[in-house]
């Protein structure tokens, strides 16, 4: 194939990229790419950036391949090196394009393409989703203090709450209040950030051992290089956003090293915010050193929103997606699914889906036919099990919040409590929330009166497993 039919073919596959890629991807990592040759079903690209290198390769490689199979009509990948020669041409040719435009440019065209840059910038090292804003999370009284803290931190990075340490169960906006801190720094100031998922961070970790073998026996080794390369990722920026803190427990090695990453990056004043599914104290295992660290600056909880802040959840994330629906669809969903968010935007999703499958306006009968299975499916909530529980004693579920002392409501409460770490697998601080109970009075229910009693009352035991199978119907 002659260099104008490979250049020909670039161009339709840019036609494909183009319509499948967010437009900041494109306009700074595919553009300026070079087509040369396509040879055995490979399209040979040159980078004037080193940079696009990796973030295409690492983050696009199944698009592109996708996108120049559909051109060419068979199998087909590609190659892509970064070419200094090029590099060079393409610096020339943007700062004479800059200065000519420059002078025709506006104030705000030149703010735009300072976002364009701080976009593409994000997605390659701040590790950022853009969708998670301030401004689109939805705060109700379940989020308020944690909103609150994390909107200080962002306006005053390693001023206030350092560390700032986020927990509540799966879906509830832990992730989103991570991002949104980091979106905000990133276009507020010039400061370095990083969020990254503890798994993410393990993964990258153990890249840095390698298997030797010496005299017939393996085993690992460090590769002091790339561990070099890979503290020098995490302790040369500025604001650390770290998820998921919570599998890190029983990694004790990962432990020493996030250990060793948190000291420097708190003794050079630089900012640590946490997520996890339960409070420090609650993860098992966790090294008392860091247990200590991470509740010495603020800790905060989101729990599961109420009626008010699921409808306006669902409903601003129907404007969000631009689906029109009525008030009555938002109602319906916002009082059947009241665990976290993405129960709740995974019921709207279904019923958006349903509606561009099947046609029709989406309405109060077409959300119910849609959502009548998933109604079946629905998680056990606090509320439920203690509605259980109450039903099984005979008291109610205002006896089991309240300081009543009899024997039935004693007990009904503590196989509730109890029940909820089980099965719910709660914080101890979560439940004593629900319950209105010291943390001290819940890990005494759970661990030295349930737990030590089941191993030989069997008629405990027995009411339990009753209990439990109601939460089954």
């Amino acid at each position: 194939m002659d260099i104008l039919q490979v250049k020909e073919v670039w161009d339709n596959v840019k036609e494909q990229l183009e319509q499948t890629m967010p437009e900041h991807v494109y306009c700074t990592w595919i553009t300026p790419l070079e087509a040369v040759d396509f040879e055995n079903n490979t399209l040979v690209l040159l980078s004037p950036q080193q940079m696009s290198v990796n973030i295409l390769k690492n983050s696009w490689t199944d698009t592109i391949k996708t996108a120049i199979s559909t051109v060419t009509g068979e199998k087909s990948t590609f190659s892509l090196n970064y070419d200094a020669e090029l590099g060079k041409k393409y610096i020339q040719s943007k700062k004479k394009q800059s200065a000519k435009i420059l002078s025709g440019q506006t104030q705000e065209d030149i703010k735009e393409d300072e976002a364009k840059k701080s976009l593409a910038q994000m997605q390659s090292e701040a590790n950022l989703n853009l969708n998670l804003k301030f401004e689109n999370f939805v705060v109700g009284d379940n989020s308020k203090f944690a909103y609150n803290a994390a909107l200080a931190v962002a306006k005053n990075p390693a001023q206030k709450y350092n560390p700032l340490f986020i927990y509540g169960a799966s879906g509830l906006g832990k992730t989103h209040l991570l991002q949104a801190i980091g979106h905000y720094i990133l276009f507020n100031t010039k400061l370095k950030v990083r969020y990254v998922r503890m798994e993410e961070y393990f993964k990258e970790w153990i890249k840095c051992f390698q298997l030797n073998d010496s005299n017939g026996s393996k085993r690992h080794s460090c590769n002091e290089q790339q561990m070099r390369k890979f503290r020098q990722k995490f302790q040369n920026i500025d604001v650390l956003l770290m998820d998921d803190i919570q599998f890190i427990e029983s990694r004790a090695k990962t432990m020493e090293d996030f250990f060793s990453t948190f000291e420097a990056l708190y003794t050079k004043n630089k900012h640590i915010v946490i997520a996890s599914d339960r409070l420090p104290k609650d993860i098992p295992s966790l090294d008392n050193r860091l247990r200590t660290r991470f509740e010495m600056g603020l800790v905060v909880n989101i729990v599961s929103p109420d009626y008010e802040t699921r409808f306006a959840i669902v409903k601003a994330y129907a404007k969000e997606l631009q689906v029109n629906a009525d008030d009555e669809v938002f109602e319906y969903i916002a009082q059947n699914f009241t665990d976290n968010v993405r129960e709740l935007k995974g019921a709207f999703n279904k019923v958006s889906a349903y509606a561009e499958f099947f046609g029709g306006d989406i309405n109060i009968e077409m959300t119910q036919k849609a959502l009548k299975l998933e109604m079946k499916k629905r998680e056990i909530t606090p509320d439920i099990l203690a509605q259980k529980v109450a039903q099984y004693f005979s008291v109610t579920v205002g006896d089991l919040k309240g300081n009543a002392r009899n024997q039935k409501v004693a007990k009904a409460r503590q196989i509730a409590l109890y029940l909820c770490r089980e099965i719910l697998k709660m914080s101890y601080e979560s439940i004593g929330d629900f319950f209105n109970k010291k943390h001290t009075t819940v890990i005494y229910s759970c661990r030295d009166v349930i737990t030590e009693k089941i191993k030989t009352d069997t008629q405990l035991k027995q009411m339990i497993d009753d209990i439990t199978l109601t939460l089954k119907d």
